[in-house]
């Protein structure tokens, strides 16, 4: 079964993205691609991660 997280993106640096994820703020950032993120991603940016794919909420 695949399983949607929520992540608000609080640190971009370069061709990365660091990532909160909402159901654990207190985990550490996850470290993303921003090839693999929507083009309109800035720091703030909440997205969905679903089926292997990030979209803006």
């Amino acid at each position: 079964m695949l399983e949607s997280i929520e992540y608000t993106v609080v640190r971009i640096d370069g061709d990365y993205a660091h990532l909160r994820n909402e159901a654990m703020p207190d985990e550490e950032p996850k470290c993303v691609a921003r090839a693999l993120l929507p083009p309109e991603v800035s720091e703030g940016t909440r997205l969905l991660y679903e089926m292997f794919q990030y979209s803006v909420i």
